[in-house]
């Protein structure tokens, strides 16, 4: 089957494409490159579906970054030629970098710009002026430029809608609409989607013409060869003493993101898991965009383990009013941010972001609705890797449990969603240590560490700035998995005694900290060789000679030549 694959290379795709192609890796196309490249390549509108994962975004930046070299041989004027849209900021950088990877050889001819994140709108303004070949932003941060005419797209040729099923959920809906209006008659459009929703037919009536439609999988996950889906139905405080047992233990290993369903229930959970010894970082609404582009770039690198991360946009009420209006919508978000705290409208990480190498999802809190529960167990086992994702159920999330599991269904009757099979009665010793990890962790506490964080992510996103972009290897030194302190922590929750464990792991698993670990490593590493190396002629014991304060008393005296 791969040999009818049709490569990169036969798709009539510039050289200078293909070697930052194969730079990164590609060996060939995955189905859905396989099946749009070509169709873009001819000038037809796109309708593409294919699950979390697959490849959609490299699916059109080739395409929109080949269609911009070839009108650079013909066209010499320079004008903003592409427009890619996206529901976050965190999304936007990560389409922003793919861009910059594939055109590392053809820079000076496809220049990129990403205006989704923070800054300023006076501050983007002389980039735009210059008129970069591709633009990437969010409805909101796109129409504001348009509407303050630092931005004309009247010769755009090609837009991309990437993750449609979630424009409409973050309130995109009249700001798409009234972006639509500044848009030339006759353009290139491409919509990617990892469900086709009510709200991905509105937007393909809105900006395709007729469309080729891609549906390339017909499950919306991978199958259960690749990923492994579990749920368990546990109340509040198992559900403590689950994820206790499960990082602890190490049960789970690899890289996990850890799902919660408010900000509160980020710090809750991150100052539990302090107390027991366990690092982790947090991702909310509330951290600065630099901060949480940095803490997804390090975790990317393998700096963390466990994310902590909020879904706090339910996807199962989509048509959230919209204020009329970019502007409006931008200053409406900035005058609640100021009533309400600094929660960003623009945040999003269990969808779409690309998370590498994650090995798990765990549902601490169960998402809202079915295709909130996709895009969050869609961080796992993307491309080719396996990867597990465990649901934790408390009887109130019982009914979307059930959805869910109908909607997982296969052909065959069976369901992808499996009972994890977990005697909890074998780790009741471990429940009150739970007990008094969650009894530290008041609301008072959750709601220092909170303050305290934001504080210091703050310092590290705004002040530090200027000094990362001159020193950018100081960068790599700045962790966001600190403890944060904000309850008296115990030394003894950090190790699990042998006589805890369960008997059916003793022998199999290794209950000490990462650091006790090592410590230990390293005193048996510097301890064997300096045994063996002793010298002999050095040992007292072994030459009855020693270099003691009694060895000057008993030094011979030169021997004197008698006289004659």
């Amino acid at each position: 089957m791969e040999e009818d694959m049709l490569q990169f290379h036969e798709m009539g795709i510039d050289d200078r494409l293909l070697k930052a192609i194969a730079d990164l890796g590609w060996a060939q196309p995955t189905l859905i490159q396989e099946k749009a490249i070509p169709l873009a390549l001819e000038g037809k509108d796109i309708l593409a579906r294919a699950r979390t994962g697959s490849g959609k975004t490299a699916a059109y930046a080739v395409p929109v970054i080949q269609h911009i070299l070839a009108s650079k041989q013909s066209v010499r004027e320079q004008d903003v030629r592409a427009v890619i849209l996206v529901p976050t900021k965190e999304l936007g950088q990560q389409v922003h970098a793919m861009l910059d990877q594939l055109t590392r050889y053809c820079a000076r001819d496809v220049r990129v710009v990403d205006i989704s994140g923070k800054a300023d709108i006076s501050a983007q303004r002389p980039i735009l002026m210059e008129k970069p070949d591709v633009v990437v932003g969010t409805p909101s941060r796109v129409l504001i430029h348009l509407i303050a005419q630092n931005l004309a797209l009247q010769n755009l040729e090609v837009l991309v809608v990437d993750e449609a099923d979630l424009l409409f959920s973050f309130g995109f809906e009249a700001d798409v609409k009234n972006l639509l209006c500044h848009l030339p008659k006759i353009y290139q459009s491409f919509l990617m989607s990892a469900t086709l929703s009510v709200d991905v037919q509105s937007l393909k009536e809105m900006i395709l013409h007729n469309p080729v439609i891609l549906k390339l999988e017909g499950s919306q996950l991978p199958a259960s060869c690749q990923l492994q889906q579990y749920s368990i139905q546990c109340e509040e405080e198992d559900k403590f003493l689950l994820v206790y047992t499960l990082l602890k233990l190490r049960l789970v290993r690899g890289k996990t993101l850890l799902f919660v369903d408010s900000i509160d229930r980020c710090y809750r959970l991150k100052l539990f898991l302090e107390q027991v010894g366990v690092p982790a970082c947090v991702l909310n609404s509330e951290l600065p965009i630099h901060s949480r582009c940095h803490i997804i770039s390090q975790f990317n690198q393998g700096f963390y383990d466990y994310i902590i991360a909020s879904d706090e946009h339910t996807l199962s009420t989509p048509k959230t009013p919209s204020l009329a209006g970019g502007a409006k919508t931008e200053k409406g978000g900035k005058k609640q941010q100021k009533t309400k705290g600094t929660k960003d409208k623009e945040y999003g990480v269990s969808r779409g972001v690309d998370f590498q190498n994650v090995s798990n999802v765990i549902n601490f809190d169960f998402p809202k609705s079915v295709d909130s529960y996709v895009h969050r167990v869609g961080r796992t086992a993307r491309a080719n890797n396996q990867g597990t994702a465990l649901s934790f159920i408390s009887h109130t999330e019982v009914p979307t449990h059930d959805d869910v599991k109908k909607s997982l269904v296969q052909e065959n009757g069976e369901c992808m969603l499996n009972p994890y099979e977990f005697k909890m009665e074998q780790i009741e010793g471990f429940r009150y240590r739970c007990r008094d990890a969650m009894r530290s962790v008041t609301k008072q506490a959750v709601k220092e560490a909170r303050l305290r964080e934001i504080k210091q992510e703050l310092l590290n996103s705004e002040k530090l700035k200027t000094y990362f972009e001159d020193n950018p290897r100081d960068l790599q030194l700045l962790r966001h998995d600190k403890d944060l302190h904000a309850a008296v922590v115990k030394p003894h929750m950090k190790n699990i005694p042998d006589y805890l464990v369960p008997e059916v792991l003793r022998g199999v698993i290794d209950p000490l900290s990462e650091k006790t670990r090592r410590r230990r490593n390293k005193v048996f590493a510097l301890a064997k060789p300096t045994f063996k190396k002793s010298n002999r002629a050095n040992n007292p014991l072994k030459s009855f000679r020693s270099s003691g304060q009694g060895s000057k008393a008993r030094k011979p005296k030169p021997k004197v030549k008698p006289s004659t």
